[in-house]
């Protein structure tokens, strides 16, 4: 197994836009040629857009590009500048008049971040996908869909820190297959590894985390089902190996696990927690060793995401936990 730069996946683009004043951002990753893909659900409060044409009894099974975005409902609107930038440089399907690219894509919750009259829309989604097929720097930390990312919301704005865009990529037998995750979590979040908690809920007085699990036990009797809102963790997995369209639906659903090991508790009411599969459909392998890899570079990215996040919006970062401030 070799860690690799996610830009290095053939056939796939990566590419952010951001408005770092505001606080908020969008995310996109191309293919030019159409990946086959899949999706999967698995919180309680999604914001998406083209998910249904991806379940396996419908017709369409490639797409042109996946969007990950801010700005909550209003967000899926940058959706509609990635379809433009394509349809332009003739990416899509062909139907005679006009190439129609498929592009599907779900949004997270950073409106109390930075402000919130300021959401992705079409010009941002066109800017993220024209860097992504420019071959621009593709950052992590507070960069795209995690620029207005935080974690760990649950007592509110002042115990929150700040959370972010990561990615994440291997090479193993010629398989390359990598994650692209915001993480905007209502849990915190934990490395699986070393059982570290790394962001979360933090009492910045006691210089402290407090277990969003226990305080979420705690509050079990108030009858309050939306009080812990302003969520949701979603990402796309990129890669190169051979699966039908049931299979990447599949692969995607599995690799949800990645975000249970990581985010602790994941896939609440109050998420809308959502991954993607892209394939470019080139390499034969074994499905279970692919799902577990699958896993294992969500985990990785949601860490990395936590990790490369700097200060921002008065929300405290890993790194400056970890300095001491």
């Amino acid at each position: 197994m070799r860690e690799l730069p996610i830009t290095s996946i053939a056939g796939f683009a990566f590419g952010n836009a951001e408005n770092e004043k505001a606080g908020t951002g969008c995310t996109t990753v191309v293919c030019e040629q159409g990946a086959r893909a899949g999706v999967s659900v698995q919180g309680g409060s999604p914001g998406t857009r083209e998910t249904d044409a991806l379940q396996s009894e419908n017709l369409i099974d490639q797409v042109h590009g996946v969007f990950l975005s801010g700005g909550s409902a209003f967000g899926l609107d940058a959706g509609s500048g990635v379809m433009h930038e394509l349809e332009k440089r003739e990416i899509g399907f062909d139907v005679g008049v006009t190439k129609v690219p498929i592009v599907p894509g779900a949004i997270l919750f950073d409106l109390t971040v930075g402000d919130a009259n300021v959401r992705p829309d079409q010009q941002m989604g066109k800017k993220a996908a024209q860097n992504a097929l420019q071959g621009l720097p593709f950052l992590q930390g507070n960069a795209g869909a995690g620029m207005g990312a935080s974690v760990g919301k649950l007592l509110g704005p002042s115990t929150a820190m700040k959370g972010g865009l990561g990615h994440y990529a291997i090479e193993v037998d010629g398989l390359k297959i990598g994650a692209v995750i915001a993480v905007n979590s209502f849990g915190d979040i934990v490395d699986p590894t070393t059982g570290e908690r790394m962001a979360g809920v933090y009492d910045r007085e006691e210089q402290r985390f407090i277990d969003s699990e226990r305080v979420l036990v705690e509050h079990m009797n108030r009858n309050e089902t939306n009080r812990f809102s302003e969520n949701t963790t979603i990402g796309i997995i990129t890669c190169n190996a051979m699966l039908s369209k049931p299979q990447a639906n599949k692969l995607a659903a599995i690799a949800h696990d990645g975000f249970a090991r990581t985010i602790k508790p994941s896939h609440m009411f109050v998420d809308g927690d959502t991954l993607f599969a892209m394939t470019t459909n080139e390499v034969k392998v074994d499905l279970n060793a692919l799902s577990y890899l699958a896993c294992y570079v969500v985990e990785r990215a949601v860490l990395a995401a936590v990790k490369s996040a700097d200060s921002a919006y008065n929300l405290l970062s890993y790194s400056d936990i970890k300095k001491g401030r």
